[in-house]
């Protein structure tokens, strides 16, 4: 595992043309897939920052603080950036659930 500066980090990222980049939220002890978001460069930057995950609100058009009302907190582990720079995975640790339905992973359907 290469480990990098923030800033060299940062100039990696490859936005897409809303100014967004999905994040994978994944428990990093267990490896379960707890969620998926939007981040923006400031949400990228606080959560590198302050080690809680920050993500973009498309539908409120603003930061979302992960568990900041409902008390579900994801502490940062580790950040990485995939190969081609358009997705990054968050190793975290979850505290409740990450889903808004109450479900501890927003993957709880299966076929």
């Amino acid at each position: 595992m290469e480990k990098i500066s923030e800033k060299e980090f940062m100039a990696l990222i490859r936005f897409n043309k809303d100014g967004l980049v999905p994040v994978i939220a994944q428990q990093y002890d267990t490896g379960e897939v707890l969620m998926m978001a939007w981040a923006n460069e400031t949400a990228v930057k606080e959560t590198i920052q302050t080690k809680r995950m920050c993500y973009f609100s498309r539908s409120r058009q603003q930061l979302w603080r992960k568990g900041e009302t409902s008390g579900h907190t994801q502490k940062l582990i580790e950040l990485r950036i995939d190969c081609d720079g358009d997705t990054l995975l968050a190793l975290i640790d979850q505290n409740g659930a990450a889903c808004h339905t109450g479900n501890r992973s927003c993957f709880y359907k299966k076929i």
